[in-house]
């Protein structure tokens, strides 16, 4: 397939089939909670970076933990100048190589091996894109990756739990036509963002689904709220 980066507008839903096509990792790590996120959570995501905000098209753009690539290549696909995707796990990042090659993306993307706290950036990034841990492992293991994006970017979009599990919540998040809701931050998050030089510009919450991959896990799927959090770094002003 050629190279190539979208330059008008794509319809969600053919963003959601590109990312479908990514492969996946097909041995996770318990340990660094690698869970895939889904096709329709990234179209989300990545909707609302490049189509509300403006922060993908013509932008250089970090994704912390990239994993395979399915959120670095969603925004080399829709139109990033530079996308680079930074990982800890060298199995996950021979995949998200070939997934560039597969799909047609090598030229606006690269690839580093490495954890985030010791890869240092010599550049402003436009825009970091992150699925972090969320901390069920590793206490507040998303704590280090928020540290990391607000000093490497100017506007961030960051995934987080959502602070509640709300069965009634999620019934209203499967009913809606948008599939997510505005909602307030977590006081702590808020905080924690706040004395690290950023702003909370919105907080949406979503709903996630994930099939079985670890053997602890006793359903097919699982469904849970996860909140994609819009922030404004102060670094770079």
């Amino acid at each position: 397939m050629a190279e190539y980066a979208q330059k008008r507008l794509v319809r969600k839903l053919d963003l959601e089939r590109l990312l479908s096509t990514v492969q996946v990792n097909p041995a996770p790590k318990v340990a660094l909670e690698q869970y895939t996120t889904s096709e329709s959570i990234a179209a989300t995501m990545l909707y609302i970076a490049a189509y509300t905000n403006n922060d993908v098209m013509g932008k250089c753009v970090l994704d912390l933990g990239c994993g395979t690539g399915r959120l670095s290549l969603g925004a080399a696909f829709l139109g990033a100048k530079t996308v680079l995707g930074v990982d800890i796990d060298k199995t996950a990042l021979k995949i998200a190589t070939a997934n560039s090659r597969n799909i047609g993306l090598t030229a606006n993307t690269v690839w580093v091996n490495g954890d985030i706290s010791t890869v240092n950036f010599c550049c402003c990034f436009d825009t970091v894109l992150q699925n972090p841990p969320f901390g069920v492992q590793t206490r507040n293991a998303d704590r280090a990756f928020l540290v990391k994006a607000l000093a490497s970017g100017k506007m961030i979009y960051s995934l987080h739990s959502h602070p509640q599990v709300d069965k009634r919540f999620i019934s209203m998040l499967k009913s809606s036509g948008t599939g997510l809701f505005e909602v307030q931050p977590s006081v702590f998050l808020k905080r924690f963002i706040e004395q690290h030089g950023g702003m909370v510009r919105a907080v949406y919450a979503m709903l996630m689904t994930i099939p079985k991959m670890f053997d602890f896990h006793k359903k097919v799927s699982h469904d849970f709220v996860v909140d994609l959090y819009v922030i404004e770094s102060g670094f770079y002003k």
